[in-house]
């Protein structure tokens, strides 16, 4: 599994990946945002962002699952990558301010009883160690979505497959 990094990013780098002519383009925008990554905020929930969207969904993997704005955490808002070799996700500010509305809500219990419903044959990680490395990546990137709303900022979700 790969690792997942989310990117607090202004309108000028969002208007950009907006108007990348394909995969290529959008991917060379990501490595710049990732390579310089000046003034951008951000924060990595390596393998975590897999346990996280099931918790916040219904327990599977997969981009139309789960309510918002919950589900949008990791596969909400615009896709920009179409080969399914990579995942960009991009939430505007409105969408960034509801995720972190709706996920300082979410407390241990809140994200155990989602973790629950998790299909442990199709997901190999599961168990109370994996629980505990889902939640303190969960609670960083909460904390992430909060400082991103305040600052009216834009959120790329990247991984690769």
């Amino acid at each position: 599994m790969s690792l997942g990094v989310h990117f607090a990013i202004d309108e000028l780098t969002a208007a950009r990946l907006l108007a990348a002519a394909d995969d290529d383009e959008v991917a060379a925008l990501v490595e710049e945002i990732e390579m310089e990554m000046v003034g951008v905020d951000y924060c990595d929930s390596d393998k975590a962002w897999d346990a996280i969207h099931r918790c916040l969904t219904d327990g599977s993997l997969g981009y139309g699952n789960g309510d918002y704005p919950l589900n949008a955490m990791i596969f909400g808002g615009r896709q920009l990558y179409e080969s399914d070799d990579h995942v960009v996700s991009l939430l505007g500010p409105q969408q960034v301010r509801d995720v972190a509305d709706a996920a300082a809500r979410v407390d241990r219990d809140k994200l155990a009883a989602g973790y629950g419903r998790i299909d442990v044959k199709d997901y190999v990680q599961y168990g109370d160690e994996d629980f505990a490395y889902t939640w303190s990546n969960f609670v960083e990137l909460v904390a992430f979505f909060q400082r991103s709303a305040a600052a009216g900022m834009h959120v790329i979700f990247t991984v690769g497959q």
